[in-house]
């Protein structure tokens, strides 16, 4: 007889809608162009993903002078510096840009903020492609990286009156929340987003989290060691009283020298992670123990982002 282990499955969870977006770019352009089609950058942050749309044509490159001229090009849902998209203009490449909608309205957001003449902030993390992208939309210097709670209390603007900040999508809310406090509480006039730049999908997964943590001994979040929005659900879980926390791309990750017989786990995945790999990861300890499951939903989901026109068109 297998024992017993609770779990607690987290929704939202999973795929949110540029991610899904993303996918569907690369998809479709295969459909239309046949393979190969060349990708800029890891689409989204999975290994399963990548992987599957490599089996169907999909060829993933860092940077665009490996494209063949003629063949088609997509840019990753994380954005890119606008060197990129003028560097395939100039070879005459047909490129599609998969950036993720709520991305490029932070990029809009600092172009408006230097077009007024503000000094910019990003609340981000260094090297990561979504910041490395918003830093490419502006001239070198114009754009400021904060990381920490320090940098934010050492930083020194060149003029106090006329600062604006921006984050990256994918990090903690809370703390990227403690990051405005202080630079609010240095700096009052400085300007912010209309709405938060976090996104709602990383907000959502984070608070469905908040909402089984306390429930739980431990929390298994599915996604891979470069996904941020990931990263940061197990820092949440830590944060809100799991004992432990761990990021695990598939089943076969699975520390199993974690999990305690009676106890409860959580389950979640980051917003690049497909629902296949909760299944896996469920069938998984399934194989272990009896399970007795039980989903915790915080907030349904309704957003759909378009695709570009010349990929939903007949070819």
């Amino acid at each position: 007889m297998k024992p017993p282990l609770k779990v607690l499955l987290a929704a939202p969870r999973g795929f949110c809608a540029g991610v899904e977006r993303a996918i569907q770019i690369v998809e479709r352009a295969l459909e239309k162009y046949g393979a190969p089609v060349y990708v800029r950058h890891e689409i989204v942050h999975n290994r399963y993903v990548v992987e599957r749309l490599e089996a169907m044509g999909a060829c993933f490159v860092e940077e665009l002078d490996a494209v063949p001229r003629g063949k088609p090009v997509i840019f990753s849902a994380h954005g890119v510096p606008k060197s990129v998209p003028a560097e395939a203009e100039d070879r005459m490449l047909l490129y599609f840009d998969a950036t993720c909608p709520l991305v490029s309205k932070v990029h809009v957001e600092a172009e408006r903020h230097f077009k007024a003449g503000h000094e910019i902030l990003l609340i981000g993390h260094a090297g990561h492609p979504e910041v490395i992208g918003t830093l490419g939309q502006l001239p070198d210097g114009a754009i400021q990286l904060i990381e920490t709670p320090e940098d934010a209390q050492a930083f020194s603007p060149r003029d106090p009156n006329a600062l604006a900040y921006i984050t990256q999508t994918t990090l903690s809310i809370d703390e990227a929340a403690g990051i405005v406090s202080i630079l609010r509480t240095r700096f009052p006039k400085i300007a912010g987003p209309r709405k938060n730049d976090i996104c709602y999908a990383t907000t959502n997964r984070q608070e469905a989290v908040k909402a089984i943590a306390h429930h739980c001994t431990g929390m298994l979040v599915i996604g891979s060691p470069n996904s941020s929005n990931s990263q940061r659900l197990v820092e949440v879980a830590k944060r809100e009283g799991c004992r432990w926390a761990a990021l695990v791309e598939r089943a076969a990750a699975i520390d199993w020298s974690l999990i305690t017989e009676g106890e409860t786990v959580g389950v979640t995945a980051g917003a690049s992670a497909p629902e296949e790999l909760v299944q896996e990861v469920l069938e998984a300890i399934g194989a272990r123990y009896t399970l007795s499951i039980e989903e915790i939903e915080v907030r349904q989901e309704e957003v759909q982002f378009k695709l570009p026109r010349a990929l939903t068109t007949a070819a």
